[in-house]
């Protein structure tokens, strides 16, 4: 009968037999203590044990399927092939940064890894704003420039070609 109301409150035979296993080891805990109603506080037993187990899988779905969730996707994550491409790349901007004059190397740096605005970048280069615009796009150039002379012409992280 408790294998029954088992499977009937948590949904499978196993999980059945798992707590009924458990409730033998809290019963065996109990000793010789006298019960006035045993069939009673049998079933109590069993069907807060089973509640129990329900809210523990409840919450451990719950959690696993957060984690599962937050994981990237297959195709979020790079292939070996693209990871070395990727780093390739990066070392010819790195190149190409280190080649340029040195205020628009800067510039660049300050712009596009540092995050700051064309405003403060002006400030600390005692240019106008237009300046650094200038300074930026004569970047952008040569960047442009030297991946597509290193991959063949052909457009690298989402730069386009001018037309």
């Amino acid at each position: 009968m408790l294998l029954r109301l088992f499977v009937a409150r948590l949904g499978s035979r196993e999980e059945a037999e798992d707590a009924l296993h458990d409730l033998w080891l809290r019963l065996d805990q109990l000793g010789a203590t006298p019960i006035a109603q045993p069939a009673a506080f049998l079933y109590r037993v069993a069907s807060n044990l089973a509640t129990d187990r329900r809210i523990a899988g409840a919450r451990r779905d719950a959690r696993d399927g957060a984690w599962l969730a937050s994981q990237p996707a297959a195709d979020d994550m790079p292939d070996a092939e693209r990871a070395l491409v990727a780093r390739d790349a990066l070392r010819v901007v790195e190149q190409a940064i280190d080649a340029m004059p040195e205020r628009m190397g800067r510039a660049l740096r300050l712009f596009r890894i540092e995050g700051r605005s064309q405003r403060a970048i002006a400030d600390e280069l005692g240019i106008s704003v237009s300046g650094v615009e200038k300074l930026l796009q004569r970047a952008y150039r040569i960047l442009h420039a030297r991946l597509a002379e290193v991959n063949g012409a052909m457009p690298v992280l989402g730069m386009e070609q001018d037309r």
